[in-house]
């Protein structure tokens, strides 16, 4: 649904806005977190996690409709 860099720019705005909470039970370093996002339509969706925590933040490849079996 959203391109790779769409998707780190969405994480980064997530990651500062968690941060800004200062809340107490979050870590203080890189703040692990899934955004799950539904589309207009049933096929249509995204995951978005932290930039620091994906293994799959390989360029040129979209990961965001794989699924495990």
């Amino acid at each position: 649904m959203f391109s790779p860099k769409l998707k780190q720019e969405i994480s980064e705005k997530v990651q500062a806005i968690l941060k800004e909470t200062c809340h107490d039970e979050l870590s203080e370093g890189e703040i692990n977190f899934l955004l799950h996002v539904d589309g207009a339509a049933s096929w249509s969706w995204a995951n978005i996690n932290n930039n620091g925590a994906s293994d799959f933040n390989v360029p040129g490849i979209l990961f965001q409709n794989l699924s495990v079996i």
